[in-house]
């Protein structure tokens, strides 16, 4: 993954993890390349002002949030999570991201379920970020 990031020509200047299972390549990759790492979590964990995103999954709804000053305007941000599945939680990360002030450079995941076609669900502008799995699974 760290490879694929250097390859881009230009790179992050943070990865954004997931909760919580993005923590954990996400907080890898940021020491691999040197940036910062940003935690998105659920509703209610960090402390002082947020900025939060309310969001549908399949099988009910769920937030994310980030610490109002974790971003600032020259940042371009890579999003990392474990499974890219339907496209929900990617989308809300992304909106967090922008809401915040930074750009979406792009997305990786460790696996990408393609038949649930979660990248062709990702909002407009997200869909053209740079985008990288380890692994799918093809129905």
């Amino acid at each position: 993954m760290t490879n694929w990031v250097r390859q881009q020509g230009s790179l992050p200047t943070a990865i954004a993890g997931i909760e919580s299972r993005g923590f954990l390549f996400g907080m890898a990759l940021a020491c691999a390349l040197d940036v910062p790492f940003i935690a998105l979590r659920k509703a209610g964990k960090l402390p002082g002002p947020v900025h939060r995103i309310e969001y549908d999954l399949e099988y009910g709804s769920a937030a994310l949030e980030c610490q109002r000053n974790a971003f600032n305007s020259n940042d371009r941000i890579l999003i990392h999570d474990d499974v890219l599945a339907t496209g929900g939680t990617a989308n809300a990360a992304g909106s967090l991201v922008e809401r915040s002030g930074a750009e979406v450079w792009g997305f990786s995941f460790v696996l990408e379920l393609t038949f649930l076609n979660g990248a062709k669900q990702l909002k407009p502008g997200f869909g053209q970020a740079l985008r990288q799995s380890l692994a799918s699974i093809e129905a």
